[in-house]
């Protein structure tokens, strides 16, 4: 049984942890850290918990890298941009398990970083220690893993096989995505207003989201002749859930059958990506609550354009879901510990 520590355990993605770990076969959550309301139990903030003894009498604890390393196999960061940054060096010197669920590790260009987080890269030194792990295709090889970002993470799972495989025009991708109000956190702002944001759509961080970086640093990985892609971002009065329409035209000489058939390739032995048969495309209610990726495909002979369609929980499978698959590969359990989940029907 590993011990685990959560840093950020308030937060919408902290709290998420929480849930998943709770049923994980092999994990405990031995102690809890925050930055505000130290010293309060958690049933006190979160009376959902109070039939849940073991959680429920937490403490919120002021951060200690010496604590979490004596009590703790693995900590996570739940935590906003720029903290991790500030309070991960002790653990990556004592190469530490630690899966950082925010974007301060991502990039391994300082300058990226600076660009589009708009932060000083303050440890330039230490951005190689980790790696960046997106579950359904790599596996950890340094103690400090860093979590794909929400829509890197839907992004990169519905262009693999087109990049893997070259079966696309790569200077034709144009991707629309679309977000859930949790996906921007618990802070308060104009935009995720309730008055602004019910039964409203709004496009934000046009050619400027911080994920676009990752996304083209993945796909460059998979064929060095990647192009910059265009790539938006919608917000949409939903609670949880990123949907993604990715548009390209097709390779000469490369016809739908031939990528129906590289998904299937691709994927079929990826327990958390299920690729839609018969012209099916997936909608949220088919992922929410649970750690995987539905994908669809379309294509239009007239204009040549593929299109393909996938969902994910931005929570889970876009942040908690896919830390702990991260974690079950670095300690070399069952991939879906703890993640085995039905989607809320």
């Amino acid at each position: 049984m590993k011990k685990i520590a959560i840093i950020g355990i308030s937060g919408y993605s902290g709290l998420e942890l929480l849930r998943l770990l709770h049923s994980h076969p092999d994990a405990e959550i031995v102690n809890v850290y925050g930055t505000s309301n130290i010293g309060a139990k958690l049933a006190d903030l979160f009376p959902k918990l109070l039939n849940f003894p073991k959680y429920a009498a937490l403490t919120i604890k002021t951060f200690s890298s010496d604590e979490i390393m004596a009590t703790a196999d693995l900590v996570f960061f739940a935590t906003p941009a720029g903290i991790a940054a500030e309070l991960a060096t002790d653990f990556i010197a004592a190469d530490f398990p630690v899966v950082d669920l925010s974007g301060d590790f991502r990039l391994k260009i300082p300058a990226q970083y600076e660009k589009w987080y708009k932060k000083t890269a303050v440890h330039k030194n230490l951005l190689s220690k980790a790696d960046y792990v997106l579950a359904d295709f790599d596996r950890p090889t340094q103690a400090y893993i860093s979590n794909p970002g929400c829509y890197a993470t839907v992004t990169l799972l519905s262009l693999a096989p087109l990049y893997q495989v070259n079966l696309i025009q790569l200077d034709s991708v144009i991707i629309d995505a679309k977000s859930g109000l949790s996906g921007a956190g618990k802070k308060l702002t104009d935009s995720s207003h309730y008055v602004n944001a019910n039964e409203n759509v709004s496009l934000y961080k046009l050619n400027q989201h911080q994920h676009i970086p990752e996304i083209f640093n993945k796909l460059v990985s998979w064929n060095v002749n990647a192009k910059p892609i265009q790539f938006s971002t919608s917000l949409i009065p939903v609670n949880r859930g990123i949907f993604v329409s990715t548009y390209a035209k097709l390779a000469e000489g490369i016809t739908f059958s031939d990528v129906v058939a590289a998904y299937h390739q691709t994927y079929d032995d990826k327990y958390f990506v299920r690729v839609l048969n018969d012209g099916l495309l997936p909608d949220l209610h088919s992922v929410v609550g649970t750690n995987f990726t539905d994908i669809g495909l379309g294509y239009n002979e007239l204009t040549n354009t593929l299109t393909v369609v996938t969902v994910i929980d931005n929570l889970v499978k876009g942040a908690a879901g896919q830390a702990i698959q991260n974690m079950n590969h670095f300690f070399g359990f069952d991939e879906k510990a703890g993640l085995d989940l039905v989607p809320i029907l």
